[in-house]
């Protein structure tokens, strides 16, 4: 599996895991949250990971 994709990573927020999806999935998930990358470009914005946010954000970004 390649974990390195750095071309396509679309979180904003820098940090050293970007673009390292398997340490990003793997860091969110220890921490009870959610990638950045799983959210609308609005969604993401907020840094807001919770999976609460992540349904909002999904109805939200279906709804327009």
């Amino acid at each position: 599996m390649a974990c390195d994709s750095r071309t396509t990573c679309t979180c904003t927020y820098p940090c050293s895991r970007h673009g390292k999806c398997c340490e990003c999935v793997a860091y969110h998930r220890r921490s009870g949250e959610v990638p950045g990358c799983f959210f609308s470009k609005a969604g993401e914005k907020t840094y807001d990971r919770s999976i609460e946010n992540l349904y909002r954000d999904y109805k939200e970004s279906r709804g327009r």
